[in-house]
Formats: C-alpha cells, structure tokens, sequence
C-alpha cells in the first residue's frame, strides 16, 4: 500500500484490504511519484457492472479484531511508519522523482460517484460461466492471519479447521501477504494448503505478485546490497524493515516460500476482471498482453539481480493510477484497452487512504470500511480494507452486483 493523488468514487457497503510507493499499513520505505496519464484521447466507456446491496458484517470470533466482512458463499509488532513519498512539486503536479525514504505525500479527496440502480449491463454472475463457481477475491493480508481465518470461515470457504469447503469456488488474492502483521509466514502457508485443496475439489485458490512479495523477496536474496533507490544509496533490507517487515518471518522463510513467492503471476483475467496488485500503471512497462508481463516479471526475478529487483520493487510501490478526476478514468481504460476486461481489481492502496479519509497510511486507526470502494467511473474496485490501519480485511464476491 502507498501515496498518491486523484479523485474519490463510490464506496460499496457490502462484502468481506501515487501513484508511487506503496508499502500497506504503518511503513516508510517505497512511495509515489506519480506518472502523467495517457495523452491519447479518452476510449470508448467500457460497461461497468452495478455496486452490492450492504450486507451487515457478521460478529467477529473472540480473538480476532477487528471484524471481517464477507458475502456467503453458496452451498506484533509495534507499528511501523508508513511508505515513503516525494512533495508534490504544486497542486495537481505529479512528483518527478521516486523517493523511497521521504515521508509520506498529501492526500487529496473527491467526492463520490453516484451509483445508477437502473444500470442492466453487468457481467454474467458468478457461478454462471460454463459450471465454474463462484469468483472471490482477498485484499491485502500483511501478516494478519487471524483476521484471514476468521473472513475465509464467514465466506464459507474454509472450516473451522481451515480445510477447504468451497467446492468449485474460485479464490484470488491480491497481494502482500507478509510484513506489519504478525505471521507472514503462516499466511504464505495457508494460501499454498488452500490451491492444493481448492484444485482437489474442483476449483481453485490462486495468488498474485505484490509490492511485499518483492521487497521480502529483495530483502532476502540481496540483504544490505547497496541499490539505487533514486535517492541516494539504500538496501532491500533497510527498506524491509522500514515497510514492516518481521524478524520472525525472515527466520522461518524457506526456500520452498521463495519459490512460491518468485513465481506469482502479477496480473490475471477472471470473468472481466482485471486483477492487479497495485493500483498502477507501471505494468503496461513490462507487455501489452497478460501473458508478457507476468513472463517479464517472472525472468527478471530468475535473474537476481539487486537493482532490477529494486526496479519493480519501485513500479510495484507506485499508487493511485486510477484516482485522479479525468486522468484517472484514462488510464484504467488504457489498461483495460490492452489487457481486456472491463473493470480493474487492485488492493495496495488501503481503501481510507484512497479516499483522503487519513492523511497517511501510518495513522494507526482509520474510518470504518464497509466494503470494496468503486471509482473512476466504475472502472476500478480497491479492495485493500485497511487491516494494517485497524480496518478490514476484505472478501468480495466478483461481479458486485446491487441486488
């Protein structure tokens, strides 16, 4: 999670967490400057599926807090500083320079979109795409593996065990699963138990690249290696901890955790949704179709080196692409145009701090979050809930549809 600028959109109170620097909850390492959008004209509207009736949060179990959210399925540490940012150089202006070890940027809101009950053109339902099941999506975890328990259990997904019950359900995380939270590690464990279950009974429990998985990746493989952070000399390992990172986890990672990490996909296609991690631009730098970027990310960590790892530790970091009045819209449509889909599905940027309604992503308690947040005129759904800033963790069932 991490900095940005732009517009606020609707928020959807319904289901079950600068375009630079990201780092989710209480950190200070990778923030934002964010890049002009597109210059072309704006694309056609793509259709834009309607927003979920609110569904009450069900009572949280007794050791979890706070309470998680979720539609049913059918059938520590102290706190860390928050990421990064450079100024802005005026109003409006995005940054020049990627700063990975300033302070945090200014937020600025908007007002939300209104949301028309009338519209007809959502996608199909889920469970209705030729047998498979029904399609949910997991915000940003950190560590927080409680709270995953407890919203995986409310969604049906899991048992009280945490075995798989979901049957040909379809499960997406987002990203960042380590770092701030107590058990990365157990949360990483979890996700690999759960694909092996969920493809056993047919369906899946698949994951996505995020920001963390590479600075715990970096920090890791390169520890105190001197990278060119674009202000000066910096190390994975002084920016890992910076951003939360978890002396517990580094000691129980393993290479079987490595691998699974090095190998997550960063963008995925389900049902017209294009899932990302970041709320960001920067993967149209690395392909113009799904499969070219996750290849370009996938060799690019087979080659270990420090600073191309810095790299897309840096583009991954970027946040609120999509916010900004008139831009934003732009740019979802050109990632839309290039990757297909016809909404974008991120986490990274905690759904409070998207709104303005904080000033930084360290603020240690954030205004409620009731559910997935959808804006620039519909074409993106944040799903980071904001766990790290005492928010939610959220689950969602895709398409949100206003019932």
């Amino acid at each position: 999670m991490t900095q940005g600028a732009g517009q606020g959109p609707d928020v959807w109170h319904g289901g079950a967490q600068a375009q630079d620097g990201d780092t989710g909850g209480r950190s200070s390492v990778g923030n934002a400057d964010r890049q002009p959008p597109s210059a072309q004209p704006p694309a056609p509207a793509q259709p834009v599926p309607p927003l979920p009736q609110a569904v009450p949060p069900p009572p949280p179990p007794p050791a979890v807090q706070p309470p998680v959210q979720a539609q049913q399925l059918p059938g520590t540490p102290a706190p860390v500083p928050s990421p990064a940012a450079v100024p802005q150089p005026g109003e409006g202006a995005p940054a020049e320079e990627y700063t990975p070890t300033q302070r945090d940027l200014p937020v600025v809101g908007g007002e939300a979109e209104p949301y028309d009950p009338a519209r007809t053109d959502a996608p199909t339902p889920a469970g209705e795409n030729d047998g498979e099941g029904p399609l949910y999506v997991v915000g940003d975890v950190h560590g927080y593996l409680a709270e995953l328990r407890a919203a995986l259990q409310s969604a049906g997904i899991t048992d009280a065990d945490d075995h798989w019950i979901g049957g040909n359900a379809r499960l997406w995380f987002l990203g960042d699963f380590t770092d701030r939270g107590p058990d990365g590690v157990g949360v990483i464990e979890l996700v690999i138990q759960l694909s092996a279950e969920a493809a056993a009974a047919g369906g899946y429990c698949k994951a996505l690249m995020g920001n963390h998985e590479l600075l715990l990746l970096g920090a890791k493989r390169f520890g105190e290696t001197p990278v060119n952070s674009g202000a000066g000399t910096a190390s994975f390992q002084a920016a890992w901890l910076l951003n939360g990172g978890q002396r517990n986890d580094m000691e129980r990672l393993e290479e079987r955790h490595i691998q699974w990490m090095s190998r997550l996909d960063a963008v995925a296609l389900a049902d017209g949704h294009l899932l990302v991690h970041s709320d960001a631009s920067c993967y149209l730098d690395y392909g113009r179709t799904i499969e070219d970027v996750n290849d370009a990310v996938h060799q690019a960590l087979q080659r270990q080196d420090a600073d191309e790892t810095w790299e897309l530790f840096r583009k991954f970091t970027k946040r609120f692409a999509f916010r900004e009045e008139g831009a934003g819209p732009r740019a979802a449509r050109e990632m839309l145009d290039t990757y297909g889909g016809t909404r974008i599905v991120h986490g990274h940027s905690p759904i409070p701090y998207l709104l303005g309604e904080v000033g930084s992503e360290e603020d240690e308690e954030a205004p409620e979050v009731n559910g997935p947040h959808v804006y620039a005129e519909g074409l993106a759904v944040a799903m980071d809930g904001g766990v790290t800033m005492r928010g939610r963790l959220l689950i969602a069932q895709l398409p949100l549809v206003h019932t």
